[in-house]
């Protein structure tokens, strides 16, 4: 099942649990607005290249949308359509006031140099200036893109509309990017996982933990995991896995990552078939690559108690039904890893504000929405008895249904 069938069905069935009329119901699923641009310029060697970019904005009812942009090669239509509406829900259970969108260039950024995205970032920040805004769209890095790229679309958009820097979040910091945010999404996978085994009687210290992808939110993860006395038993990224039931030394692997550029080779532990890692024997399992990892055919073999959704939709509906009878916890995407959207609210703020927090007060705040935020969750699992991904959602949809019946938008 792709992501927008699973975002689909998940949506569906959370508007059935709160009893939402059909035509709201189908009034929440239909974007806002999906747009559509050439992008055009001029490669470093005199020839013209073109590009397609796109943006899907989903829903606005609870305020400015917010939603990252990709820079990849095969950009489907129907994830960036998932993934805008997954947004429109997460900023909703994180509760923080926005919207959903999501948006990228149809490019592979590696075959383009710096000079060339720095065009391409700029003639499409110049097609799309009018529908993006402090208060109407916010972009966010995204795969293939970063703080650079960000810089690059604040000093376009600032062309046409005045120095904004609250138009674009997970800036440098020199920028007004906050303190704090590169760390966010693992971080927040910390606090929300804190928050699980808090209600379990359990807590993070001495628990057994893989993790499955080792980039940005997977590395911050297994680095503040151990710090709280987690023991890291697996590691995989692209260039392989690793093992090491003593638990491997999380400072030194990130060191050797810099350097090798990937987990292969550490001397640390042993290595492993990649293709293992999300059946290793651990307590907690933590997902943080791509989506549909786990699936109908592997779900059976899962020996993790928790499973925390670092990455997006990386567990299929027909695993989560398999995971549910053996007694699997899943801690759902929509909420474990909304600590990256929190923190660039949190920048936006600081933005509009023009007075940054010290990085003590973004990481305080942060434990407070992930805190809250799990209560939330629980809240709903109780009043609906349901699984927590049904609980997460339908607090999500709840809530943007009645942000649209409060401004009289309902169909």
């Amino acid at each position: 099942m792709n992501a927008l069938a699973a975002t689909n069905r998940n949506f569906k069935l959370a508007a059935r649990l709160l009893g939402l009329d059909s035509k709201l119901e189908k009034s929440l699923l239909i974007p806002f607005r999906e747009i559509k641009v050439e992008c055009t310029i001029p490669k470093d060697d005199g020839s013209l290249a073109s590009f397609v970019g796109f943006r899907v904005q989903h829903d606005n009812a609870r305020g400015p949308m917010k939603g990252g942009i990709r820079y990849h090669p095969e950009v489907d239509p129907d994830e960036v359509n998932a993934l805008a509406q997954l947004m429109t829900w997460k900023t909703a259970v994180a509760n923080i006031p926005y919207g959903g969108a999501k948006g990228g260039i149809g490019c592979n950024p590696s075959d383009l140099s710096i000079s060339e995205l720095e065009r391409l970032t700029r003639v499409f920040t110049q097609k799309l200036h009018d529908l993006i805004g402090v208060h109407t769209d916010v972009p966010a890095p995204d795969m293939g893109t970063g703080p650079q790229t960000m810089a690059w679309i604040l000093d376009e958009y600032s062309k046409f509309h005045g120095y904004s820097p609250a138009v674009v979040t997970g800036k440098p910091t020199d920028l007004g990017g906050s303190l704090g945010r590169d760390a966010a999404t693992g971080r927040g996978v910390l606090f929300a996982t804190e928050a699980l085994l808090k209600e379990y009687g359990k807590s993070i210290a001495g628990q057994r933990v893989v993790v499955q992808g080792f980039g940005n939110v997977g590395s911050w993860a297994a680095q503040l995991i151990s710090e709280q006395g987690g023991i890291i038993v697996a590691v995989s990224d692209i260039t392989g896995a690793i093992k090491n039931s003593n638990g491997i030394d999380i400072p030194s692997l990130l060191k050797h990552v810099k350097v090798n550029r990937g987990v292969k080779g550490f001397s640390g532990g042993d290595y492993m078939d990649p293709n293992s890692i999300l059946v290793e024997d651990c307590d907690i399992l933590i997902p943080a690559a791509l989506g549909g990892v786990i699936n109908r055919d592997n779900a059976k073999d899962v020996k993790a108690k928790f499973i925390i959704e670092a990455a997006n939709h990386p567990t299929d509906p027909e695993a989560d039904e398999i995971l549910s009878k053996k007694g699997v916890v899943v801690l759902p995407d929509i909420y474990a890893n909304s600590g990256g959207v929190t923190v660039s609210y949190f920048e936006w703020v600081q933005n509009i504000q023009g007075f940054m927090w010290d990085e003590e007060k973004v990481n305080a705040e942060l434990k407070t929405y992930m805190t809250n935020g799990f209560k939330d969750v629980k809240a709903m699992c109780k009043s609906h008895n349901c699984d927590l991904r049904m609980g997460a959602f339908s607090l999500g949809v709840n809530r943007v249904a009645r942000a649209t019946l409060l401004r009289g938008w309902e169909a």
